[in-house]
């Protein structure tokens, strides 16, 4: 039994004995589908036969690393029941490995994220009056396109970005270094904030490092924490908003509008994805093609 022809098989049961609409259908098969992009991903055996509960655990706890939402998950937990349970009906499995899974905990502290509407709204908040305001929009767009750790924001490098190719060349955690897609957006802000960055006086050693305070620094984390925090009560932002917010929207988003997840793992930087699979698993088109074609900055310049 592969998986092709399973699916194909479950759809028809949706269809016909469900009598569900093309729209939920749709549902079902797309998360039934980021099921099959894990286990390659994994290289776990893609028989479902074989899959085992604490297999299917370790796939519901690697959607919640991405950064979805409690009801993401919740909805795809279900739409893996509901598959497990047409497989025992069909006989084609003997017991339901989804049985004793759980969705999110209540209670759980789960990360926050901000819809594309309320990241417009606190980046509107920003004034460009000030001498900081340019600066402060150009790191924001550029945290939400390229999902990036605060400590690879700060030290994004100017001579890493790479605007022909559209990429710029992060070094996350242990010097890892990745290419992460940028949206036109975020390099028109940068472009607009590079004039007032050239003009005040650069430290010595700063001089490659694209955002700096007023002093010529490197920004601090904390900096960018009361940066974020600010804008989102300045916009009557209820929700507990830091920069991480903004790398699970970018991940969320991503996902949820239909982004393979290949391609979302790889651009967060995840600790498993070296440097060296970034060129040998995925290729840069497909790369920007994964992500820039699902993320709601793509197109707005």
């Amino acid at each position: 039994m592969d998986w092709k022809t399973t699916l194909r098989d479950y759809e028809g049961f949706l269809k016909l004995e469900k009598g569900l609409s093309p729209n939920s259908i749709e549902a079902y098969l797309r998360d039934i589908g980021k099921l099959v992009q894990y286990l390659e991903i994994q290289q776990i055996t893609t028989d479902p036969k074989a899959l085992s509960y604490n297999e299917l655990r370790s796939f519901m706890m690697w959607i919640g690393e991405l950064g979805l939402l409690a009801k993401s998950q919740a909805r795809i937990l279900s739409g893996l029941k509901a598959f497990y349970r047409y497989l025992l009906l069909e006989d084609l499995v003997q017991k339901d490995p989804t049985a004793l899974l759980e969705g999110p905990k209540l209670g759980r502290t789960l990360p926050e994220v901000l819809s594309v509407d309320e990241i417009d709204l606190l980046l509107s908040k920003i004034d460009l009056s000030k001498p900081e305001g340019q600066r402060n929009k150009a790191m924001l767009e550029t945290l939400y396109s390229c999902g990036l750790r605060v400590s690879e924001l700060v030290g994004l490098q100017i001579s890493n970005i790479y605007r022909a190719e559209g990429f710029i060349r992060v070094i996350g955690k242990g010097d890892k270094e990745r290419l992460v897609p940028v949206s036109g957006r975020a390099l028109k802000e940068i472009d607009l904030y590079l004039p007032d960055r050239n003009a005040m006086a650069i430290d010595p050693g700063q001089e490659d490092i694209l955002f700096l305070n007023r002093r010529g620094r490197m920004l601090t984390r904390v900096m960018l924490f009361t940066i974020i925090k600010e804008l989102a009560k300045a916009a009557g932002i209820h929700k507990t908003v830091s920069p991480h917010t903004f790398r699970h929207s970018f991940a969320t988003h991503l996902v949820e509008g239909g982004a393979d997840l290949r391609a979302v793992q790889e651009m967060l930087g995840h600790e498993s994805i070296t440097t060296t699979e970034i060129y040998t698993h995925l290729d840069r088109e497909y790369l920007r093609e994964a992500i820039i074609s699902h993320h709601p900055r793509s197109g707005k310049v």
